[in-house]
């Protein structure tokens, strides 16, 4: 369920921490990991919040989209899974989008369509077709973008709608069901 200002203060209760506050903690206790566990727990737990838009503005306050960019060059799985899981879930919000595209997150949601892990994949078209606008598209829709788009869309029932959605919702023509 979405949060606002009034659910919030009951949720939290008395002695709870703000939203800002717990955010901030957590962001803070990524940067201060030394662990990989320590850090895929904080990465997932902040993607969990990224569906709600009540914590978009402390998203960008604290610029944790930015630290999921930053996980999605990593080498540990997981942390790019959760990654981006938290940019697709953020990414509806059309400023949170435009946010990825400033930092260069385009390319790196890009590699992601070729994990081994099937949630990364789903994750990347999903913020793909969250991030593809006019003033993303023509580096979205590269000809190796649009190549994987469409053998998805041939693949297995996930991948396969996501990837018709992505495509039919930019009828850019490139895939052929027939």
């Amino acid at each position: 369920m979405f949060t606002n200002d009034q659910r919030q203060k009951v949720r939290t209760g008395k002695y709870g921490s703000p939203r800002l506050q717990y955010l901030q903690e957590l962001a803070a206790q990524f940067q201060n990991a030394s662990d990989e566990e320590t850090k895929e727990k904080v990465v997932a737990s902040l993607g969990n919040f990224a569906y709600d838009p009540y914590n978009y503005t402390f998203f960008r306050q604290l610029n944790i989209l930015e630290l999921f960019l930053d996980c999605l060059t990593e080498s540990n799985e997981r942390l790019v899974e959760f990654a981006v899981g938290g940019i697709c879930n953020a990414c509806a919000d059309p400023t949170n989008a435009a946010v990825v595209i400033q930092c260069d997150g385009i390319p790196l949601v890009i590699q992601c369509l070729s994990s081994p892990v099937r949630n990364t994949v789903n994750y990347a078209i999903g913020s793909l077709y969250y991030l593809c606008s006019a003033k993303a598209e023509d580096e979205i829709l590269k000809p190796e973008v649009a190549d994987a788009m469409k053998r998805f869309a041939a693949a297995d029932a996930s991948f396969s709608n996501l990837a018709r959605a992505f495509l039919d919702s930019l009828q850019v023509g490139i895939y052929d069901p027939t």
